[in-house]
This record gives C-alpha cells, sequence and structure tokens, in this order.
C-alpha cells in the first residue's frame, strides 16, 4: 500500500515567522508531527511519501504513486486542506482525513469528498482504519469513545521530513490539560485528565532525531507540558542526564500554564534540561474577564510577578492575549499593551476572542443565538471574532488593531526585549563553544544592518546590546535572536491592520449592527450566576 501523507498550507500568522526564516535560508517553523506519527503508527510494510505544502507542491508524480492520500489539519489550514481534498479526488485517489480541525467539524470534510475520516486519537481509529482497508472497504468514519494510553504510541517516522526546511523539530509528551478554560478547544479534543508518554519513550525520540544529525531547537508541542507535574519531573530528571550526556544539542521550548512559576523545582529543572523558553496562556490581565471564562488559574497569584519569576529562573516568556470577553470594559486593548510592558514580554500572541467549535464557549453563545452565521471560529490574529459581542465590534476592532500595532512598535518591542533579558537568569551548564554558520552570521549581518543602522531603531539597538554583553553576556545569543523576531513583527502588524479593517467594513456594509446592548445584559445575567 502506497500512502502520500500531505500537510495543507498555512496561511500568514503570527507563528509562520517568514521574514525570521528568510534570514536563516528556512522555510517551515515546525513539521506536521501529527502526520508523522500516523505514518509510524500504520503497517510499516506499507510505502511513505510526505509533502509539507509550506514547503512545496505534491508533484503530478506523487500523485500518480499513491494509493491513498493521507491529510491532517488544524482549522487555521482548512481552506487548503479542503482544496486538496478535491485535487486527490480529481485524481481518483482514495482520501482519508484526520486531525483537530476534521474531528471537530467532520461534515465539512465529509461534504468535499474525503472517503475515510480517522478522528479523534490516532491510537485508537488507525487501527479500525487499517482494518477496513484490510477488508477491502473504501470509505468509513473511525471515532473513539475514550482517550489512548499514550505509553503505547511509536516513534514518529522523523526520517519522511525534509529536514532542512525546518526551524525547529517538535515532539509530544502529553496530551490534555487539567483547566477548564470556556473558549479552549483542547479539552474537548484531548480531554482534562493529561496523559503523559514515559521518560524513555521521549528519550528514544531524541535519539532518534540526534541519529538524524538535528542540531537545533525542538518544541515541546504539549498544550500545557506541567498538567501532570509528577510525570513532566520524572521526565526532566532523565532529560536533564541526557543533554548533558549528549553535550546539550538542543534546545528546548514549550507552552504551560502560569503555575509554573509557583513550582520552583520545575523552573530549576526545566532550566538546567535546556529549555529557553515557555509560552504562557494569560490572556487578559482584567480579572472579572478570566473568571468569566473560567481562567481560575490565572487569578490565584499576581500575573506580573508570576512572568517575573519565570524571567529570572532562566526562560523567555511569550504571551497569548485575547480581547472581546463578554462583559469587557472599553480600554482592554490599552490594558494588555501596559501589562506586556510592565511584565516585559517580548513576543505576544494577540487576537479576538473566537468561539471554536465544540468548546463551552460555542455552545453557550450558540444557546444564546450569538453565532455569527457563516463564520467558523479561528484562531488567526487577522480574523474578525465569529460571534456577537457585549460591546460594539467596531469598537473592539479598532481598540484590538491599535493595540497589536503599538505592541509590535519596533522601538517598544526592543525595549521589552532588551529588559527581559536584563533580569533573566542563566542555567548552571554552557554548551560546548562552536562556530557559528555561514547562514547565522549572515542573519546577524542583516539584522544589524536593518535595526542598528537603517531605522529609526538604531540607538536603541546599539545601547541595548552594549548594555546586555556587560551586564547579563551570557544571553546574548537567544537576546540577538529574540530581536531577529522584530522582522517578523514589523510586517505582520500591517497586515493585521489591513485585514481586520477590510474585514470591518465589509461587515458594516452590509449593514449589520451588534445588538450589544441585548447581548450585554444576557452577559451581565451570566456574569452574575457565575458569581453567585
Amino acid at each position: 500500500m502506497r500512502i502520500l501523507l500531505v500537510y495543507p498550507i498555512f496561511p500568514k500568522t503570527f507563528w509562520s515567522y517568514e521574514k525570521i526564516l528568510e534570514l536563516v535560508d528556512r522555510k517551515v517553523l515546525l513539521p506536521p508531527l501529527g502526520l508523522v506519527t500516523v505514518a509510524a503508527i500504520l503497517p510499516q510494510e506499507w510505502e511513505f511519501k510526505l509533502v509539507d505544502r509550506n514547503i512545496r507542491p505534491a508533484t503530478e508524480a506523487e500523485w500518480a504513486w499513491a494509493d491513498i492520500v493521507i491529510l491532517s489539519a488544524m482549522i487555521v489550514q482548512k481552506q487548503d486542506l479542503l482544496d486538496q481534498i478535491q485535487e486527490a479526488k480529481k485524481r481518483g485517489k482514495l482520501v482519508a482525513v484526520g486531525g483537530p480541525y476534521p474531528t471537530s467539524v467532520p461534515h465539512e470534510v465529509e461534504n468535499v469528498g474525503a472517503d475515510f475520516l480517522i478522528l479523534d486519537e490516532g491510537e485508537i481509529t488507525l487501527p479500525m482504519f487499517i482494518e477496513a482497508i484490510k477488508r477491502g472497504e473504501t470509505s468509513g468514519t473511525f471515532r473513539a469513545t475514550e482517550k489512548p494510553d499514550v505509553t503505547s504510541t511509536p516513534i514518529p517516522r522523523f526520517d519522511l521530513l525534509e529536514l532542512d526546511a525546518y526551524d525547529m523539530m517538535s515532539v509530544q509528551f502529553s496530551r490534555g490539560c487539567p483547566f477548564q478554560c470556556e473558549f479552549c478547544d483542547i479539552i474537548v479534543l484531548y480531554g482534562r485528565k493529561p496523559r503523559t508518554k514515559t521518560p524513555a519513550q521521549l528519550l528514544a525520540e531524541l535519539d532518534c532525531l540526534y541519529e538524524l544529525g538535528w542540531r537545533r531547537g525542538v518544541f515541546m508541542v504539549d498544550d500545557n507540558f506541567i498538567g501532570n507535574k509528577r510525570n513532566v519531573k520524572l521526565l526532566l530528571k532523565e532529560l536533564k542526564v541526557w543533554m548533558a550526556e549528549h553535550k546539550y544539542p538542543f534546545r528546548f521550548d514549550t507552552e504551560a500554564s502560569i503555575d509554573l512559576a509557583q513550582d520552583s523545582e520545575m523552573l530549576e529543572l526545566m532550566v538546567e534540561s535546556g529549555f529557553s523558553a515557555v509560552f504562557l496562556g494569560i490572556e487578559t490581565p482584567d480579572e472579572d474577564s478570566l473568571q468569566m471564562t473560567k481562567k481560575f488559574q490565572n487569578t490565584r497569584s499576581s500575573l506580573t510577578e508570576a512572568v517575573e519569576t519565570i524571567i529570572k529562573a532562566g526562560l523567555r516568556p511569550m504571551a497569548g492575549f485575547i480581547i472581546g470577553f463578554d462583559g469587557e470594559k472599553a480600554g482592554a486593548g490599552d490594558r494588555i499593551v501596559r501589562f506586556a510592558e510592565q511584565a516585559a514580554i517580548p513576543s505576544t500572541t494577540f487576537a479576538m476572542l473566537q468561539a471554536l467549535p465544540n468548546t463551552a464557549l460555542w455552545h453557550r453563545l450558540k444557546k444564546e443565538g450569538r453565532l455569527r452565521e457563516n463564520q467558523d471560529g479561528n484562531i488567526n490574529q487577522t480574523t474578525l471574532m465569529n460571534f456577537l459581542p457585549t460591546r460594539p465590534l467596531e469598537e473592539l476592532a479598532q481598540e484590538y488593531i491599535e493595540a497589536f500595532c503599538t505592541l509590535y512598535d519596533p522601538v517598544q518591542y526592543l525595549d521589552r526585549t532588551y529588559r527581559c533579558f536584563l533580569l533573566m537568569g542563566l542555567p548552571s551548564w554552557k554548551a560546548p563553544a562552536k562556530m557559528p554558520e555561514w547562514v547565522v552570521i549572515k542573519a546577524l549581518l542583516i539584522v544589524i544592518w536593518r535595526q542598528g543602522i537603517k531605522r529609526e531603531t538604531r540607538w536603541k539597538f546599539w545601547h541595548h546590546l552594549f548594555s546586555i554583553l556587560k551586564r547579563n553576556p551570557g544571553v546574548i545569543e537567544h537576546y540577538i535572536a529574540a530581536c531577529a523576531h522584530n522582522e517578523h513583527f514589523l510586517e505582520y502588524r500591517q497586515i493585521v491592520r489591513d485585514q481586520i479593517e477590510s474585514q470591518l467594513a465589509e461587515y458594516l456594509a452590509q449593514g449589520a449592527e451588534t445588538p450589544y446592548v441585548l447581548v450585554k445584559e444576557k452577559a451581565e445575567e451570566k456574569a452574575e450566576a457565575v458569581v453567585s
């Protein structure tokens, strides 16, 4: 059986980092971990080819070679996923589809011709698909009523990837998150009981990457890496030893809840194991909004102090922010900007709230009649919210645009990054010195030319650079890499402005007016019920 694995295109987003990747001659930030895991679960006597359309399109020879085309996608990849299903069907291919987006809205992929829907988690549903193929079936839907034990998940087929095209590799230790944030689809897809692999499994995956010659960053893609703290600490204790024995070949980034700051042992283990950055779902500094969306874990201590603790431990914080919660008061965008400045968080994803399919938020808004027709939830930063908010949509959109552009003003970005790295702690270990690759030297020269000579940032750039060299020299490499991110945000903030303004103009031209007074009354009733 010949299997063509196809990964759809990501549109330009906060995470696409085109300008940064251009600096280092790479195509994509992260590989399709889900598809290479699927390839590992399927019978190994089958033949596999993988095409990541973010690198290149499939050739006609590859289409012709395939017996079955398998695709996986997140919601942000929806359009290209649907297009590729149709391309495969034009060529008479059997098409199997899975992943987060098809699992959430299976009818949409079925409507454009997908033959097999391999939904939920593949450890359970892929064996069902295999049996159907062996019986000669040409269609079917496979669902799971339980969550799999991920200790049985095999090592992903990293060998199928075009490794040189990626800036980082991906591995996964756990699935699920113990919290109950109303807007989050992770707990819908993977549950609230975090399931983990064994430390030996994860180290075997790192061994595989090491043997393939990988020596750059590795993203631990867990949606909340510290969801199962006991098991994570067991992993980190072994990972710390593995990294030392292999002379620190990787640096790790991951995502975690803000309560990471309350666990000094966890912070120390992460830094000593080679972690350098962590994404934090902060969402908003407004405590009423946090309560409303059931993100109670962010209300238990000072968010600013938590971020400072994480920085001083040695981790660069990235943060997620959202505007548009029910009952939110005017000026939420300005409050988010002030918080990011106060906490010295360099990179912040910032988006208008979306009601993703089947989340608690989606179900509530549907019941209240507030979902906008024909508007899918989307986590892209260039998407207008897909429901009726409790204040005018025009007001929210303008606040969002101005806040996003202020956050990524190039001077303010350099100032925040500088203040962050002045505070940053260092691990006790030091990787062996090595000559940097020419592509890295070239990228550094470009950043120096653009930010240190060509642009208005020139005085800030040199002042901050020399100050870091004098006051915290151990972080200099990490600091310059963070400065380089400015190249992406400088362009992307204009993309956000143009696309949100365009969507808003279209919305207003249709004569659509948000009945926000009535919506606000309903939301206030809901908030009172939550408090009581």
